[in-house]
């Protein structure tokens, strides 16, 4: 039997659709005095076997950030792709901008569109907004602690149904441990609820460099809705990936 793995690393997708750091809160830090005003990251995961076993998996993410005085603003997007022996089974497409307005001390404020479609969750597309206000709760050398909280609107559009329009409440938190000089371990957690289903959202992810621009990414991610559409394959979905980061 003959399997072939290999991992690839996208160093030039700063504006294209695929993402960055799938990130289910991703709240920009506070700049620091030495924080480049533009700056991105790209990674790209890809395993594919052959032989008795016919399977492709295809992970991609890119983020760009930059400064403006107080604002700090981000694109994301997000690509997944699973298939097995030509049936796909996973195939999910992410975009989100993101502005944070830093106040004085550990205050700020937020607000982010988000656009996600998943062909086998139940919904056509779903497009939130989403805005409210957020604290930085520690910052310190090692651990980094934000917690966000907000009201929000979502379009779910449905396959078979007519389509919803709810309202959100929103709630976050993003936590990083620098635990040695190269490597740090990062847990994000967001819920959004609705009078129709409460979606949950974790990222646990560690990293570890490479080198100045590379990075070696091992993260899972679960995405959980209480009540999904009666078409929707699973309430859960999981991924666990690991990953070239590259960093400019």
């Amino acid at each position: 039997m003959a399997i072939v793995r290999w991992t690839l690393v996208l160093a030039c997708w700063p504006l294209l659709f695929t993402t960055a750091y799938a990130s289910p809160f991703y709240a920009p830090p506070l700049p620091q005095e030495d924080t480049p005003i533009f700056s991105g990251d790209a990674e790209l995961g890809f395993n594919q076997l052959s032989g008795n076993t016919d399977s492709r998996t295809l992970i991609g993410k890119t983020r760009l950030t930059w400064l403006q005085g107080n604002f700090t603003h981000s694109l994301r997007g997000e690509v997944r792709n699973v298939s097995r022996n030509g049936d796909t089974s996973a195939e999910q497409y992410l975009l989100s901008g993101r502005e944070r307005y830093d106040l004085e001390g550990p205050h700020y404020l937020f607000g982010f569109a988000r656009w996600e479609k998943d062909r086998f969750a139940g919904y056509d597309q779903q497009l939130s907004a989403i805005g409210g206000y957020g604290r930085q709760i520690i910052d310190g050398e090692r651990h980094y602690l934000s917690l966000e909280a907000g009201p929000g609107y979502r379009h779910d559009r449905l396959r078979e149904d007519d389509n919803e329009q709810l309202a959100v409440a929103y709630s976050a938190l993003d936590y990083r441990w620098e635990f040695s000089q190269h490597s740090d371990l990062r847990q994000e957690m967001s819920v959004e609820y609705t009078d129709q289903n409460t979606t949950s959202r974790s990222l646990t992810a560690l990293t570890t460099r490479l080198n100045s621009r590379l990075s070696l990414r091992v993260s899972h991610e679960i995405k959980h809705n209480s009540q999904p559409p009666e078409d929707a394959s699973e309430r859960t979905d999981t991924t666990t990936s690991a990953a070239l980061l590259y960093r400019w």
